[in-house]
């Protein structure tokens, strides 16, 4: 396939959290607010006078500092955070809206304050206290801890207009670029792609790590783009996967993966577009409060939420990527040390292989891919047994017929 107009530069834009785009808008004038967690409303980070940047610590070695900071048995993805921020990586920020979800990353959060380490006077962190449920209660008091922890310190701070007009304006807008990615990703539902897992996951990274109003022009001719665009006639891919698990920030990992020969179709993990990238509904009589705290508490697949409709709703979720884009297998990754996902992948996996017949890998990861000598020995018997599958399925089919 011809290579995509600006994919090269957004491979360079991912090189660092502080890049061109950010430097251009914080030049503008913008404010430049920092988060690690889905549970922060992305498009509160997003109204007008600011922009929301997910944190990643791209290129990151032995997180040595940190690690006296925190501990050796921490999970990867919150040392290479600290430590970025250590190192003064993250200085752009005007501020880091933290959620008292994950106890590792709330604790590297601590230390942001306590070692001063953004150099801005202005500068402050919030620690959003997420419900684990749902239900009615527990919606009226996320949108309280919104309002409390999220519009309300950037609007004192900073002067951001926190209106019911200018939250409007700013579903609008995310909803655009939702549904700009969203119809990106759905060319991965055909037979044979006219865009790889590699190049969709690097576009749906630059809408979560620069400034949504200077890529928006950039999303939209990269649709176009995609909409003309020739297959190969001849794709390498042996085999369709659904990539499913915690953080996946870097690039390379969905790379090394299709290089083992199989398609990445579907991204349900942290930073992938499912269920993020869902647009916003507003119901009759829901305040723009309102239907943001209901969205962002219902669409969420983490799994910090332990209630059997959730558990239950989750792996439902997988098995409808699973069919919806035609999935070979599922690859269930987690991040070392992390609680959450350890305890998810290691049931989940088991359930989704036995219970509900889908192929599953599952693997434990480190936050960069120092060790791909090991991952990619995994994903080629994975990908040699789905291509095994196959074969044993079409001749029992020609049997039949």
């Amino acid at each position: 396939m011809r290579d995509l107009k600006h994919l090269i530069l957004f491979e360079d834009l991912l090189q660092d959290a502080h890049n061109a785009l950010v430097s251009q808008a914080k030049e503008e004038g913008k404010i430049a607010l920092g988060y690690t967690c889905s549970y922060i409303p992305e498009v509160l980070l997003n109204l007008q006078g600011c922009f929301g940047v997910r944190l990643r610590a791209p290129r990151s070695g032995a997180p040595n500092i940190a690690t006296y900071y925190l501990t050796n048995r921490n999970c990867p993805f919150t040392s290479c955070i600290l430590e970025r921020a250590i190192e003064g990586g993250y200085n752009f920020l005007n501020a880091l809206m933290g959620s008292e979800t994950c106890a590792a990353m709330d604790r590297a959060q601590e230390h942001f304050e306590r070692l001063n380490l953004v150099e801005n006077d202005k500068f402050f962190t919030t620690h959003l206290d997420a419900p684990l449920k749902n239900d009615a209660d527990s919606i009226k008091f996320y949108k309280s801890q919104l309002i409390l922890k999220v519009l309300n310190p950037i609007h004192d701070t900073y002067g951001i207009d926190i209106s019911e007009k200018a939250l409007l304006d700013a579903i609008k807008r995310h909803n655009e670029v939702c549904r700009i990615i969203t119809e990106i990703g759905n060319f991965r539902k055909d037979p044979n792609p006219v865009i790889t897992g590699y190049e969709f996951h690097v576009i749906n990274l630059i809408s979560l790590c620069c400034p949504q109003h200077l890529v928006l022009e950039m999303l939209k001719e990269t649709l176009e783009e995609l909409k003309t665009r020739e297959p190969d006639p001849n794709p390498p891919f042996k085999a369709r996967v659904v990539v499913v698990g915690s953080e996946i920030d870097d690039p390379e990992f969905t790379k090394l993966l299709e290089m083992c020969g199989a398609l990445v179709v579907a991204d349900r993990y942290c930073f992938g577009s499912f269920p993020g990238r869902d647009t916003i509904e507003l119901l009759d009589g829901e305040s723009a409060m309102d239907a943001i705290a209901r969205h962002y508490l219902d669409n969420n697949e983490c799994p910090r939420f332990m209630n059997h409709q959730k558990v239950n709703g989750r792996r439902n979720y997988i098995k409808k990527l699973f069919e919806e884009f035609h999935a070979d297998g599922v690859i269930f990754e987690a991040m070392k040390f992390c609680e959450y996902w350890g305890f998810e992948r290691t049931l989940a996996s088991h359930i989704l292989t036995n219970e509900m017949d889908i192929p599953c890998c599952s693997i434990e990861r480190d936050y960069t891919i120092s060790s791909s000598g090991q991952l990619r020995t995994r994903f080629q018997a994975f990908v040699e047994s789905l291509e095994i599958k196959k074969i044993i399925k079409n001749k029992e089919k020609s049997v039949n017929e």
